[in-house]
């Protein structure tokens, strides 16, 4: 019986000694070994279990992540199925190769199932990958015309964009679109990938980086400068045509290493975190993912939520980012937070995450300076007038909105206006923030705020108020500025 049980534990010190000079020096993380339940009977009731590694015991490595590279966020922007998926799917490909990215197939990246039914993208793609100079977080936006407040989200994350436009079908509407959204959110750095010249003769390739350039030097970008690739993401994914394929990838890549500019990180300031997504996670608790805008965060933070009148305090208990832990998130990171003493329920998207008690409120209302889009730039052809309703984009909220003007009584497209925006709700705003003002599927303008206000007039709160003070706008000015709709809401002649 004594030679028995000398014999298994001989056994497991051997077992234990190959696992634990089985996992890769290589390899930084941590290790965790579970028992199965056919085990735990065993250990608990003390009689003896010859066990083999492989079979009974899970292990799970958690890599770390080592910043070793410089870092910077990029996306890939266009009108819907000019190949932004496709282009990033064939990035990670390719990369793979030189063990510098996890290979993601097109289905793995348009993953939701009204994304995989329609083929088109819907939601934001976060993927990182690595070339010889620097780590690239990348976000694949949507391009389609409903999905537009998710590019949004995704393009505000960014620091530089990949335009993808197709050379059978040239600048579209998204094109523009996105264009200019990219503009207005401060996005600088632009590179452009001619897409499907397999498609296309020489001629028509031409023709479009030509309207390309064009269209970048409209909206104030480096039109004769920016760097233009053009080839086939498909052939690229398909191993086929390697000079305008696997070629042309490379030479995309080349040219963002040395085109795009890394921007100064603010490390110094209090961490804010926008909320892009949250998750419950059985067993670990509330997650939250999003851009860390500035400042760090490292395990054991105190933080409060400011946003959509939360209060709440907690703890960040853990911190990721691609799936790797991270002792210290910095500014430009792309994060997930295991959070503590939060429920999903406490969260939502828009919502910022904040050290407590450093002075950051919400706001309900706040003055901007404005500008209106001309219709030829994608904005309305009418005018804008007192008490008009949009739907304001910042950060990763949304908000339907009232708008007012100062010192004017109409807006004309094309011009820049003193605006108050009212909110209804209170979210995270703060002086020198960006935003987009959007109506009926339509950009019409961009702002960035310079006043936060918090008393609310009377005739924003009440509904009889607000259409009074509208009828009265639209006898001064002598014509509706507001669509038939508002019109006849109004009860107005001849709506």
């Amino acid at each position: 019986l004594c030679i028995f049980w000398v014999n298994v534990y001989i056994r497991w010190f051997y077992m234990a000694f190959r696992f634990l000079f089985s996992v890769p020096g290589s390899v930084r993380g941590t290790v965790r070994i579970s028992f199965s339940q056919h085990q735990a009977k065993h250990w608990i009731s003390g009689k003896p279990l010859v066990v083999n590694p492989c079979q009974h015991y899970a292990v799970s490595v958690k890599a770390v992540y080592k910043r070793d590279k410089p870092h910077i966020n990029v996306g890939t922007i266009g009108h819907v199925d000019h190949g932004k998926t496709t282009l990033t799917s064939a990035i990670t490909k390719i990369l793979a190769e030189k063990k510098c990215a996890t290979f993601k197939k097109y289905e793995e990246i348009d993953n939701a199932p009204e994304e995989m039914s329609r083929g088109i993208t819907i939601n934001v793609a976060h993927l990182e990958y690595e070339t010889e100079k620097r780590h690239y977080g990348h976000v694949d936006c949507p391009g389609h015309a409903d999905y537009i407040k998710n590019m949004i989200t995704g393009t505000s994350q960014i620091d530089g964009a990949i335009l993808v436009v197709a050379a059978t079908e040239g600048v579209m509407p998204q094109t523009r679109e996105h264009l200019i959204l990219a503009k207005q959110i401060g996005v600088e750095q632009m590179i452009i990938f001619l897409n499907k010249v397999d498609e296309a003769d020489a001629e028509m390739v031409e023709l479009v980086e030509t309207e390309v350039r064009e269209l970048l030097g409209e909206f104030g970008y480096d039109a004769d400068n920016t760097p233009v690739i053009a080839g086939s993401a498909l052939c690229a994914l398909q191993d086929t045509k390697p000079e305008i394929g696997r070629e042309r990838v490379l030479s995309l890549l080349d040219a963002a290493d040395t085109w795009f500019k890394i921007p100064l990180r603010d490390l110094d300031k209090p961490f804010l975190f926008p909320v892009e997504h949250v998750y419950s996670i059985k067993g670990r608790g509330t997650v939250v993912t999003g851009k860390l805008i500035r400042g760090k965060m490292k395990k054991g933070d105190a933080f409060e939520l400011i946003g959509f009148g939360s209060k709440v305090k907690g703890t960040v208990s853990g911190i990721e980012t691609y799936h790797k832990t991270v002792d210290v998130g910095e500014a430009g990171d792309q994060l997930g937070l295991l959070i503590k003493g939060v429920s999903k329920d406490d969260v939502r998207r828009g919502i910022v995450i904040v050290p407590q008690n450093a002075g950051f409120k919400d706001c309900v209302r706040f003055e901007a300076k404005t500008y209106f889009l001309k219709p030829e730039e994608g904005g309305q052809t009418k005018p804008l007038a007192n008490f008009y309703s949009d739907v304001a984009y910042s950060l990763t909220w949304n908000r339907p909105v009232i708008l007012q003007i100062v010192d004017k009584d109409l807006v004309m497209p094309g011009e820049d206006a003193n605006i108050i925006v009212n909110l209804g709700v209170p979210v995270y705003v703060e002086p020198q923030q960006r935003f987009t003002l959007r109506s009926n599927c339509q950009t019409v303008g961009t702002g960035v705020v310079t006043k936060l206000l918090n008393e609310v007039p009377a005739e924003i709160v009440d509904k009889k108020l607000r259409k009074k003070a509208m009828r009265e706008e639209v006898e001064k000015l002598g014509f509706n500025p507001y669509s038939e709709d508002v019109g006849r809401k109004l009860k107005l002649k001849g709506e």
